[in-house]
């Protein structure tokens, strides 16, 4: 459990509608192309049933092959176009907000860090995702 740790934040802002930056973020087809921190990983496969109670798993990949591992959890709520979160396996509770403002859309995300790395690591980690997502949703 992660009681002795503090929350960690990332945040991104998106040109985009709410409707395209939400697809982004919560489409199966959207995720496996910017779900990775760094350009020696990648997202090889991702299911989404985007419902409170429903679940998720995205498998993340080293590209040479050498090692992966699912990423995955349950949705405790789910607010359309605003707001997400889930708890991971090993009961870490993560919050994703969506907030529209004017062309753009402001993305937080808010987690319990894990206890095997440093805080600064997973922000960093984290915040390298957000950014592909970033990236991601300019694209298409």
């Amino acid at each position: 459990m992660t009681a002795n740790h503090t929350k960690i934040t990332v945040k991104t802002t998106v040109h985009a509608s709410l409707e395209k930056a939400w697809e982004c973020f919560t489409a199966p087809e959207h995720v496996t192309q910017w779900n990775a921190a760094s350009d020696d990983w990648h997202c090889p496969a991702a299911t989404n049933d985007l419902r409170t109670g429903g679940s998720f798993k995205y498998t993340m990949a080293a590209r040479d092959g050498s090692v992966s591992f699912d990423f995955e959890g349950q949705y405790t709520e789910v607010v359309d176009h605003q707001r997400i979160a889930y708890v991971l396996a090993d009961d870490r509770r993560i919050e994703v907000l969506f907030e529209a403002d004017g062309d753009a859309v402001h993305i937080t995300e808010t987690f319990d860090p894990e206890n095997e790395n440093p805080p600064e690591m997973q922000k960093e980690g984290w915040q390298a995702i957000l950014d592909n997502y970033k990236k991601h949703t300019k694209t298409v």
